[in-house]
Parts: structure tokens; C-alpha cells; sequence
């Protein structure tokens, strides 16, 4: 991955879809991390980062209905 970034506009789903990309990621890490030790606190943690996946699939749902098929990629 580069560290070049090419402007993008505020409603882009671009952003959503890197927001969704971070949370995987954590994701992913929180399991490694409850595999190893399970504890309350990171399964609370799983928890909300599903719950804000689910609140991101909406708000890319709604990005992709307010695209133009012009200013697509």
C-alpha cells in the first residue's frame, strides 16, 4: 500500500469503505486477542464493532444509491 491518496469528496464511498476495512481489521485482532485469553470485555468489544459494521453497511448502501454511474471508478 502506497501512501499516495487522491482527493476524494466528503460522501465518496471510498471513506466508508476504508472505515469498513479499519474494523475488519480490529476485528480481527480482538479475536486473536479473546482466543487467546477470552475475557467479558473484548466479546463487548466484538460486540459494538459489529454493531458499527452494521450501521456502516447502511451508510454504504445509501452512498452507493446517491452515486452517478459517471463518477464511478
Amino acid at each position: 500500500m502506497t501512501g499516495y491518496s487522491y482527493a476524494t469528496r466528503a460522501d465518496d464511498p471510498v471513506h466508508t469503505v476504508r472505515t469498513i476495512g479499519r474494523i475488519a481489521q480490529m476485528l480481527l485482532e480482538l479475536r486473536d486477542e479473546y482466543v487467546a485469553k477470552p475475557r467479558q470485555d473484548l466479546l463487548q468489544q466484538i460486540d459494538q464493532r459489529l454493531f458499527d459494521l452494521e450501521q456502516l453497511h447502511h451508510e454504504l448502501t445509501v452512498r452507493m444509491a446517491n452515486t452517478r454511474p459517471d463518477e464511478q471508478r
